[in-house]
């Protein structure tokens, strides 16, 4: 399982034995099952985790309905920044839709592998990085795409989502409402 998380950072930074086992010693290992939550709202989030496989859904709660803020596929990482940052409670609850296994680092356990590992310390910036960007891509997208260019782009950009994930968390993935989503069928996101 840590070879798993070892292989996905030297996609972005290489990695001496020394790092190597500094992850093996400072993740340690998660399970949860469907619907079990892996953070609430209301709670800080102290943590980093690694996805390695399973689906897990980021959602608030707005007026009494469920808004899904993101969706986190195997691999990759997970974190309310926020919350993480900040040590302030979230705002989100990350519950899982596929049974999910993880590799969880505190953020205690994430400051001292900073200071032991230049390698690992540029891993976090530029994780740290990629999720600012995604932030940016997203608030941009809600901001000034259509309903319609927004699925388009999900379609294009993480097709595998139309087929793990139930249309209703897509649909306010996008900003619209399941019957909206409804409408949009495939054929016509396809048409030029």
């Amino acid at each position: 399982m840590h070879d798993i998380l070892i292989n996905y950072c030297t996609q972005f930074v290489s990695l001496t034995e020394m790092d190597q086992e500094l992850i093996r010693t400072s993740f340690h290992p998660l399970a949860l099952k469907r619907k079990e939550f892996l953070l609430s709202e209301g709670k800080a989030c102290d943590f980093i985790a690694f996805v390695y496989s399973g689906i897990i859904r980021h959602y608030h709660i707005k007026d009494g309905n469920e808004i899904t803020c993101d969706i986190t596929l195997a691999p990759s990482f997970i974190t309310d920044f926020k919350s993480f940052t900040r040590k302030v409670p979230s705002a989100y609850n990350f519950q899982v839709l596929k049974d999910a296994r993880l590799l969880v680092i505190s953020k205690e356990d994430l400051l001292l592998l900073y200071q032991r590992s230049k390698a690992l310390e540029t891993l976090g910036r530029l994780m740290a990085e990629q999720v600012a960007q995604r932030t940016i891509d997203i608030a941009m997208s809600l901001a000034s795409d259509t309903p319609k260019e927004r699925i388009a782009n999900l379609l294009l950009q993480r097709p595998e989502l139309f087929q793990q994930v139930p249309q209703r968390y897509l649909a306010t993935l996008v900003g619209i409402s399941p019957e909206s989503l409804s409408r949009i069928n495939a054929r016509e996101l396809r048409k030029p």
